[in-house]
């Protein structure tokens, strides 16, 4: 089965320590999940491992097929073992892979069965050194392992927890020290065809910050966030509405009658540079909708 990252929107953590498991992955206490994360890493602690696994290895087999896409983060290698030995294990979609490195992500691709997609999370160190990106983003185009990878979770909390600060109230990630550091991984991975998403936004109860910030991510190309309360998803995922006049600049990229390069309301359209864009336009607009419209009906183009 192939995934578009961009099905992701809103990406639900749960810790898979929580005993109703099986009925928030498989949507029946927020239908409106697009993607969920049952966790076994920093979201619990050392020792409720065991009970997490229990918990999945009930959870499994009761997923069903019309849900959430479901993936799951395992604590490490060790944990990520004995999940993939649980029955129902072929119901989820795949990884979230913590801790991503160019040293360890040959090992653990090399025990995720190959249908299964893998998320390799950049929250370590290696963060910090454009030489161990290049090397981890080598490591991610092998094949067998490219094809793989539906995207790129960047941890921004395990990043700020290596500078030894924590945001303030009423600020973006941008707007801490680590806001240039995810502008350096989008550098780094959006440009060799990795698509990232965007990372968790801590405060649930600030919506106006939360706003700036998903404006923000769509300014940086990162489609797709972790969020962390079922508060944050659908103001996450307005956002990936597409509004009309975007929608039909990018019908005008992509139409093949258009010339080199024209004009739409005074803004320069080139469809050899802005192709990617359009077409990243037209697939939100099929997933999330338009401004202004309750669904999106006209499939005029085709985006192969």
């Amino acid at each position: 089965m192939t995934i578009s990252h961009l099905r992701l929107g809103a990406s639900l953590y749960v810790p898979a320590i929580r005993p109703d498991l099986a009925a928030v992955a498989n949507g029946e206490r927020h239908p409106e999940l697009k993607s969920v994360i049952l966790c076994t890493e920093d979201s619990i602690l050392s020792g409720q491992v065991d009970t997490a696994l229990a918990n999945l290895r009930e959870c499994l087999p009761q997923i069903g097929g019309d849900r959430p896409l479901v993936f799951i983060r395992p604590r490490n290698a060790d944990v990520l073992g004995c999940i993939l030995a649980l029955r129902g294990i072929e119901r989820i979609d795949g990884f979230v892979l913590p801790k991503a490195t160019r040293s360890n992500l040959a090992a653990y691709a090399a025990m995720v069965p190959d249908h299964f997609a893998i998320m390799p999370t950049v929250e370590t160190r290696e963060a910090f050194d454009p030489g161990c990106l290049a090397g981890l983003r080598e490591a991610m185009s092998v094949p067998g392992v490219r094809e793989r990878i539906l995207a790129v979770r960047i941890g921004g909390n395990d990043l700020l927890n290596l500078l030894g600060v924590r945001r303030l109230p009423r600020r973006t990630i941008y707007d801490t020290v680590a806001g240039p550091v995810v502008a350096s991984l989008v550098s780094a991975f959006r440009p060799f065809g990795f698509p990232l998403t965007a990372p968790v936004f801590d405060d649930f109860g600030d919506t106006e910050t939360l706003n700036e910030e998903v404006f923000r991510d769509l300014e940086h190309g990162l489609i797709g966030k972790t969020a962390i309360h079922p508060f944050q998803v659908a103001r996450i995922e307005r956002h990936y509405r597409v509004a009309p006049s975007d929608l039909e600049m990018a019908w005008r990229v992509l139409d093949r009658d258009s010339p080199g390069v024209f004009q739409v309301d005074g803004v320069m359209c080139e469809p050899a540079t802005h192709s990617e864009w359009a077409r990243s336009i037209v697939a939100r607009a099929e997933i999330y909708g338009v401004e202004g419209k309750e669904t999106f009906l006209d499939k005029r183009l085709v985006v192969s």
